[in-house]
């Protein structure tokens, strides 16, 4: 067992897991101050610590949340290993998280389409993160109303692997009804929307996957669930319209001679060579592209929506506590959650 586990529960929708209070708690009472998620360097999950910082004040165009949950990614612990740091720098404290539910408080000058006590969820453009923690400001464009049918936990777990499974199929990949999507590894946060988005688009969804994940990626629409170790989708001429690399371990090169006559490899790991990949097979039929994820409104709603008819529902692997959140980053990078890994804050 990793360190820092005990016989404290944490909440699961699928099982419970126990896990001490791994990072000291500031003491609340002082309304001029928040307690947030922060850490001096990068390193491990130990890094990070609980630290008072002061309630901020949204700037024209931004909202002023009371943080009610929030969800954790990979791109949390990428940039808190420092895997980033030639966009990010060493300026410290750094702040934790990207996804945000919760209720506006306060609006800034010029603030659009939302309104003190809205209930709201989206995701926080660029690298600077900040919504593990008790308030922040967020550009008003960056949110959208959380579906009525939705726990805050839920909506929290929502915007970014759900806006990077959309913007990867329907944009990059410019999936369209009838074709064939291969989703490899498709059992974690990204990929278990993904399949569900898929299927939205119209798509016929195989997905790869762990054996032990072959019957989640069928309840969430998978028309084909394979094992990875057994049958990968990469034999010569497979014809997939989309390949999409949701695990982030398949080169274009190898992928390649298994796509259709126009068929397209997405990925989600940044790196100079795809870069030059996506410039040079631009032009081709058979391209390769990386998604940049972009939180925007009307996406958000799309999304939205999608949960209001039920072609979409987050899927939660666990729900830790912020005192926990250390032990949450361990688990996300155990590369083992079925789902999304949220804590909860308000």
């Amino acid at each position: 067992m990793a360190a820092g586990l005990s016989s404290r529960p944490a909440t699961s929708t699928s099982s419970r897991w126990a896990f001490a209070p791994d990072v000291a708690l500031a003491t609340a009472g002082d309304p001029s101050t928040l307690r947030a998620i922060v850490y001096d360097r990068y390193g491990p999950p130990d890094v990070l610590t609980s630290r008072d910082l002061p309630t901020p004040t949204p700037r024209p165009g931004e909202v002023l949340l009371d943080v009610r949950a929030a969800a954790l990614n990979p791109k949390d612990s990428f940039i808190r290993k420092g895997r980033f740091r030639f966009l990010t720098g060493n300026r410290f404290p750094r702040q934790l998280g990207y996804d945000v539910a919760g209720v506006v408080r306060a609006l800034g000058a010029g603030a659009e389409g939302l309104a003190p006590g809205d209930a709201v969820f989206g995701m926080v453009n660029g690298l600077a993160g900040g919504t593990v923690a008790e308030q922040i400001c967020v550009p008003a464009d960056e949110l959208a109303p959380k579906p009525a049918r939705l726990s805050f936990e839920e909506a929290a777990a929502l915007p970014l692997a759900s806006l990077t499974a959309l913007q990867a199929l329907r944009d990059e990949g410019r999936l369209r009804p009838g074709q064939l999507a291969l989703l490899h590894g498709a059992s974690g946060g990204v990929g278990s929307f993904a399949i569900q988005i898929a299927r939205a688009l119209g798509a016929r969804v195989t997905t790869t996957s762990s054996a032990r994940n072959l019957g989640h990626c069928k309840g969430l629409g998978a028309d084909e669930a394979w094992d990875y170790a057994l049958q990968d989708g990469l034999g010569r001429g497979a014809g997939w319209d989309v390949f999409f690399d949701v695990f982030g371990n398949r080169s274009f090169q190898r992928v390649r001679p298994a796509l259709g006559p126009r068929g397209t490899y997405v990925t989600t790991v940044p790196g100079l060579r795809i870069a030059l990949q996506q410039a040079l097979t631009l032009p081709l039929r058979r391209r390769a592209r990386l998604v940049l994820v972009r939180s925007n409104r009307r996406d958000l709603d799309l999304l939205g929506r999608w949960v209001d008819d039920g072609r979409l529902r987050p899927v939660i692997d666990r729900v830790f506590t912020l005192d926990q959140v250390a032990a949450a980053q361990a688990h996300i990078e155990s590369k083992r959650a079925r789902g999304k890994v949220v804590v909860r804050i308000g």
